[in-house]
């Protein structure tokens, strides 16, 4: 049997250092980090996106979210417009300013994933990998969203 603890390590060292890495890039080249660009990034992919999608997506607490989002609104990258089907929340767009930003910073981003992870396993290793992750997302997103947290849906 894999030895869990060691792969849990290396899991979660390996998730650092690559964020850090993609981190660092972001922020020499387009004055962005990380979290901001994934934040855009969810933002732009959903119509109507509320604070709310985006603690579900990325597994972060409101007040954290929140605080996140005010910086991108602060920065000129996103918008929030009052809920008309619930006024209790917001609607956030990307701005015509973010919507460039994420198109000038994805290139970044992808091609610094290519040489981060490009050279350490073949495709087949890193779509067989991928599959692996997304599983134990999915597995525990689930967890996360059980019968006990009801009240958060």
């Amino acid at each position: 049997m894999t030895e869990l603890p060691r792969l849990f390590e290396d899991l979660v060292r390996a998730e650092t250092r690559l964020y850090n890495a993609l981190e660092a890039l972001l922020r020499e080249r387009h004055g962005l980090s990380l979290g901001q660009y994934e934040l855009l990034q969810i933002i732009a992919r959903r119509n109507d996106c509320r604070v709310l999608d985006i603690v579900h997506e990325v597994g972060i607490t409101v007040g954290a979210a929140s605080k996140a989002v005010d910086r991108l609104e602060a920065a000129g990258w996103c918008r929030r417009r009052v809920n008309e089907q619930d006024r209790r929340s917001s609607l956030l767009t990307v701005t015509p300013a973010g919507a460039r930003l994420i198109a000038r910073a994805r290139p970044t981003f992808e091609r610094g994933l290519t040489e981060l992870l490009g050279g350490v396993a073949s495709e087949r290793s890193l779509a067989q990998t991928a599959r692996v992750l997304a599983a134990l997302r999915a597995s525990l997103e689930q967890r996360a969203s059980g019968p006990e947290n009801e009240s958060d849906r």
